[in-house]
């Protein structure tokens, strides 16, 4: 089985490494967070101290980051990834970034004769730990195909969304519509418990209605109506809601480049913006539900 170096590993790609492991690849790892390779080393990954020596006899090279400019820095320049691994090495960002940045490692990664794909997962921590994740991949017919291979041990669905970056593009469209299910999810939810429901019966006569969405089948954000989501663990996340402020953010971005109309979007990060500036931004983003509470004691 293959050896991959796996890159960056917080609360997503932890849980992913650990799936490599049980489907008996041979893995390396490397964060900035020393605690943060804990786990997967008590698992039988082999821990480095820098990036230059993780990749070393690596055959698959995955890096998940928070941001496109670490994503930037770690595969360009003079000691970036693209100059360290060696010329049949494979590339697979899953990062979530703007689609810019993946095309520009792709076009720098192709001139060096490197496969290069974008792959964003969509799931969260429960999908990462379930390997039942959404890898949504930009890139080549072929390196899709190489991609799919290893992804298919971390998640249940592998889609090829394009061309380069488009898997980032169409991360953006998703999340873009679930931070707006979300804080409509909760919005209605509140404003039948304000108007005497029980919010358990409303969402089980939403569920059966016109009105039924992912989060109330799957995520309610309704302390108490669901068992083992973050609503009902103190909003323990998840997906914290600084992550879906920056995915939305990254919509916005998108929108003003394309003119795209994104009313409901901007409205969603106006308000994931207010919640996020009264201190919830490691919460889950599911926990907007209690900024609608607090308007009603304010």
């Amino acid at each position: 089985m293959s050896t991959i170096a796996f890159i960056g590993l917080g609360n997503m790609g932890s849980p992913m490494a650990e799936n490599l492991l049980t489907a008996g690849y041979s893995l390396q790892v490397f964060d900035l967070d020393s605690s943060a390779t804990q786990s997967v080393e008590q698992h039988g990954a082999k821990v480095f101290s820098s990036i230059e020596q993780v990749v070393q006899g690596a055959d698959v090279v995955i890096t998940m980051l928070p941001a496109g400019q670490h994503v930037r820095a770690v595969y360009l320049g003079k000691s970036g990834l693209l100059n360290l691994v060696s010329n049949n090495t494979f590339l697979i960002d899953s990062s979530t970034i703007d689609p810019e940045s993946a095309r520009v490692v792709a076009f720098e990664a192709s001139a060096k004769g490197l496969d290069f794909v974008d792959a964003p997962v969509s799931g969260g921590v429960a999908g990462a730990k379930a390997a039942t994740l959404t890898f949504i991949v930009g890139g080549t017919d072929s390196g899709f195909d190489k991609a799919k291979s290893v992804l298919q041990h971390m998640g249940k669905n592998v889609f090829h969304a394009g061309k380069a970056g488009d898997g980032q593009m169409a991360k953006i469209c998703n999340n873009l519509l679930l931070g707006i299910l979300m804080s409509g999810t909760c919005e209605a939810l509140n404003l039948g418990i304000e108007n005497g429901l029980d919010p358990k019966v409303l969402s089980d006569i939403m569920l059966q209605s016109s009105g039924r969405n992912w989060a109330l089948e799957l995520y309610n954000p309704c302390p108490g109506v669901m068992d083992n989501v973050p609503s009902s663990n103190q909003f323990q996340p998840g997906f914290m809601s600084k992550l879906m402020l920056k995915d939305l953010g990254l919509g916005m971005d998108a929108a003003a480049q394309s003119q795209s109309a994104i009313p409901m979007g901007a409205l969603a990060r106006n308000l994931y913006a207010m919640h996020n500036a009264n201190g919830n931004e490691q919460l889950d983003f599911s926990s907007l539900f209690e900024f609608y509470q607090r308007q009603q004691k304010s």
